[in-house]
């Protein structure tokens, strides 16, 4: 059998987190991100397509 390679997507934080929500915060903490600038590689999943969406003002998907 053959492996099916497992599709990814890299997200990057473009704006700090201060004077944001709490529950943004911790959701961008989840998605693996710290500091501006931060990229993190996820396995492209729904769950993960969520987190990216309710914290979208403050990331950027590359691909």
């Amino acid at each position: 059998m053959a492996t099916a390679e497992k599709k990814t997507v890299k997200v990057t934080l473009v704006k700090g987190l201060i004077g944001t929500r709490e529950t943004h915060r911790g959701t961008v903490r989840g998605l693996g991100l710290r500091g501006i600038n931060s990229v993190s590689e996820l396995e492209d999943t729904p769950a993960v397509r969520g987190m990216i969406n309710k914290v979208s003002y403050l990331v950027k998907v590359v691909a």
